[in-house]
C-alpha cells in the first residue's frame, strides 16, 4: 500500500489518512511530491488521475480524495475501529466529516495550515470567525454526545479529518471555547499527530506563499 502526499508541512488534506493510517497502525509506504514545484503537477498525475493529493494504491486499486481514502480503509480494515460501532454514531461521524471536506472555505482561506509558524490573532475575519463557532459547536455537540474524548470516544476519522483545523488553530490561535480548546489539545497530543508536526516542522520552507505573514 502506497499513499502519496505533499509536504507535511502544509498538506491539510494529506495530513488525514495518513494520520489515520498510522494511529491504527496499518503498513504502509508513503511517498511525497512537493507542492508549487514546476512539476508538481505532472509527479503527482503518475499516481492520481485529477493531479492532487493525498492518492491511496494499493495492489493495483487507486482510491484518491482523502475522504474516499478513507472509507476505503474502513472497508478494507473492519476489524479496527476507523468509524463509530453503531450505525447512528457512523452516520454522526460521516456527516461532520462531510461538512469539514465540503465547508468551512473562510477558515481554508484565511487560516491555512503551515506547521512550521505562528500568526496569533492573524485571518480572524468575520467569516472565518463564523466557521470557527461552527467547528467548536460540532466538537460540543460530539463530545457531548459520545463522552469523549475524542468526538466519537475513541479516535476514528471523524479526529483525523479535524486534525488539520486543530494545526490552523495552534498556528493562528483564535478564542476557543474551553471545551474546544481542551479536545484542540488532546489531538496535538495524539502520537500520529505529533508524528506529523515533527516532520512537518524539519521540512525545508519550500512554498514562499505560505511563509507571507498574513
Amino acid at each position: 500500500m502506497q499513499l502519496i502526499i505533499a509536504n507535511k508541512r502544509y498538506s491539510s488534506w494529506s495530513m488525514r489518512p495518513w494520520v489515520l493510517l498510522k494511529h491504527f497502525g496499518i503498513a504502509f509506504e508513503e511517498r511525497n511530491v512537493w507542492l508549487a514545484q514546476p512539476d508538481s503537477r505532472e509527479q503527482i498525475l503518475r499516481y492520481s488521475p485529477t493531479g492532487k493529493v493525498p492518492c491511496l494504491i494499493d495492489n493495483g486499486v487507486t482510491v484518491w480524495d482523502s475522504l474516499a481514502i478513507c472509507e476505503y480503509l474502513a472497508d478494507s480494515y473492519p476489524h479496527l475501529p476507523l468509524w463509530p460501532k453503531s450505525r447512528d454514531a457512523r452516520a454522526h461521524a460521516r456527516s461532520v466529516c462531510a461538512e469539514m471536506h465540503s465547508g468551512f472555505t473562510a477558515l481554508r482561506t484565511h487560516m491555512w495550515m503551515n506547521v512550521g509558524v505562528h500568526w496569533p490573532g492573524a485571518g480572524a475575519t468575520p467569516e472565518v470567525l463564523a466557521d470557527i463557532r461552527r467547528v467548536e459547536a460540532i466538537w460540543e455537540d460530539c463530545l457531548a454526545r459520545h463522552e469523549g474524548p475524542f468526538l466519537f470516544g475513541d479516535f476514528t476519522i471523524a479526529d483525523a479529518f479535524y486534525a488539520p483545523v486543530v494545526m490552523r488553530f495552534a498556528t493562528f490561535e483564535p478564542a476557543l471555547s474551553a471545551h474546544a480548546q481542551a479536545y484542540a489539545e488532546r489531538i496535538r497530543e495524539v502520537a500520529a499527530v505529533q508524528a506529523w508536526v515533527a516532520a512537518g516542522r524539519g521540512e525545508a520552507q519550500r512554498v514562499a506563499y505560505y511563509e507571507v505573514r498574513p
